[in-house]
């Protein structure tokens, strides 16, 4: 029999709360905060970019000592370098004074970029998780068979209609489908300056409606999303659930920098505004500005991440001598809307916002699911339905 999706049932059987903590790699996603977010009911994620093999492994092993519940891990998919040598060359340069300023020298950019992808890999398949996302790329369709046999469901981030295609040409179980409003990295499959500077990308309720009529998988909407009425709204775009992140970086469990966490929830912002930015590691990320960003952020080069590991020192300087101006404080759209709670409170006031934003009408609608689509009994191991092929109504015609 050919290979198939699993369909929407093996992802929403992880979940009671269609609510999924954004794996935010380089430190706010982290055990604590994960155990908290699945304990409560959501899905928690690691996020695997930037770490060793060992470091992703142990904070896995941390995480299953906190929980029983289901929980993702996030991996960064290699690329080949495409960096112009001569222009990381200029901005370096450019960033001189920045090391002058801080005492570090700059990163060494001759490092490898396909952070460990393949050790990794064979990690989560010798002792699998319950699911495993792709950012920046997507796994060829023998990875995805070989973690479905192992009993990990896939999901795969995406910014535009032809990466969701290309995900369901893998057999990927569900997508991340991430609007251009999200903080951090944009999940982009490709780095180019003429498609990916700034103004590109795709608001997210407007990528649904395209990725929803086009591709035949579940879908987990990412981008702005700070209440529960705004889950309300992508579940009615036909998502299956909403990917936070910024949401959860306040959190007392998350390991973001206390600075990075101030920044969001100060009553009187020092920075109100986002962009979309390559300063600090070469590929489009969007994070409140700053200094470091108006100052650099134009100059910046297509290099990831190579400009990553060059500016990697200055951003660890920059949060030693408590100044935010030359940190890295990815934020979405919605970043004003943060909330400073614990991550199981967070979780439990957004699932009464959705509540109260479907109504009672969508409450109950759907039998035996609890209004959100999460699948019944009958569900094995992590709680991953068995498989039963792909669903059968595309998510546009869900209410």
């Amino acid at each position: 029999m050919a290979f198939e999706s699993r369909g929407a049932t093996a992802l929403t059987g992880l979940y009671r709360h269609p609510i999924v903590q954004a794996p935010m790699a380089g430190g706010p996603s982290c055990p604590a905060l994960a155990a908290a977010v699945s304990e409560a009911g959501g899905l928690g994620s690691l996020a695997a970019g930037y770490k060793t093999p060992a470091a992703m492994y142990e904070e896995i092993k941390q995480l299953r000592a906190r929980t029983a519940a289901p929980f993702g891990v996030n991996l960064f998919m290699p690329h080949t370098p495409a960096a112009d040598p001569a222009a990381v060359e200029v901005y370096a340069e450019q960033l001189a004074g920045e090391a002058a300023w801080y005492g570090t020298p700059l990163g060494d950019t001759d490092l490898p970029c396909d952070d460990a992808y393949d050790a990794k890999l064979a990690i989560l398949l010798d002792d699998p998780v319950p699911l495993v996302s792709f950012t920046f790329g997507c796994p060829d369709r023998a990875v995805v068979e070989s973690l479905a046999r192992v009993g990990t469901v896939t999901v795969v981030t995406v910014t535009s209609v032809a990466e969701a295609r290309a995900a369901h040409a893998a057999g990927a179980d569900a997508l991340c489908v991430q609007g251009t409003e999200a903080g951090g990295h944009q999940g982009t499959h490709r780095d180019d300056p003429r498609l990916d500077g700034t103004g590109a990308g795709v608001g997210l309720l407007t990528l649904l409606a395209e990725i929803g009529e086009s591709v035949d998988l579940p879908m987990i909407a990412a981008g702005g999303l700070m209440r529960g009425a705004q889950i309300a709204a992508v579940l009615a775009a036909g998502a299956v659930a909403a990917q936070l992140g910024t949401a959860f970086v306040p959190c007392p469990e998350s390991g973001a920098h206390a600075l990075h966490k101030r920044a969001l929830t100060d009553p009187e912002p020092v920075f109100t505004g986002t962009e979309l930015t390559r300063a600090f590691s070469g590929r489009p990320a969007r994070g409140l500005v700053n200094r470091f960003l108006r100052e650099h952020g134009p100059y910046a080069p297509a290099a990831y991440p190579q400009v990553h590991y060059l500016t990697s020192g200055l951003r660890k300087a920059a949060a030693a001598a408590g100044d935010p101006q030359g940190m890295n404080l990815w934020a979405g759209q919605g970043h004003r809307l943060s909330r400073e709670l614990p991550a199981a409170r967070l979780v439990e006031v957004l699932a009464a916002e959705l509540e109260a934003a479907r109504g009672p009408s969508a409450r109950g609608e759907e039998s035996g699911t609890g209004g959100y689509g999460v699948a019944g009994s009958g569900t094995g191991g992590y709680g991953v339905a068995g498989q039963g092929g792909q669903s059968s109504a595309k998510r546009g015609s869900e209410s």
